[in-house]
């Protein structure tokens, strides 16, 4: 049988700087990030102890790290890093991990824009 839970995380938010424009990327914006992470908790479902799971705090903690101490042009760039960086760190199965500029600089109204990607731990990792 196979198991497929989910720890998420939902509209974390930062400031950063990020953007293809120079402006973009001194001025800085808002943006939220979704990660769902693919784990077993059965083990800590039984058990009932935090080193039995991955924690989410640790997570999101090194989501914002990250996203606020680099500059990427593209979304899909900060996405990317933030997802090897995750697979990197802690024992998730999968990720889908979504990220949102608040309220871009465009020519048109749009209360976000953004990329979800999803990637699976190699097998050989």
């Amino acid at each position: 049988m196979i198991h497929t839970d989910t720890i998420f995380i939902e509209q974390l938010e930062f400031y950063a700087y990020h953007g293809a424009s120079d402006a973009e990327q001194l001025v800085g914006h808002r943006y939220s990030v979704d990660a769902h992470l693919k784990v077993d908790t059965r083990i800590a479902g039984r058990s009932d102890n935090l080193t039995d799971t991955v924690n989410y705090s640790r997570v999101a903690k090194r989501i914002v790290a990250v996203a606020t101490s680099e500059q990427f042009r593209l979304l899909e760039a900060l996405a990317q890093r933030l997802v090897d960086v995750i697979l990197e760190e802690f024992p998730v199965k999968s990720i889908k991990l979504r990220v949102r500029k608040i309220r871009p600089p465009m020519n048109a109204i749009a209360e976000a824009v953004g990329v979800e990607i999803e990637r699976d731990r190699h097998i050989s990792d």
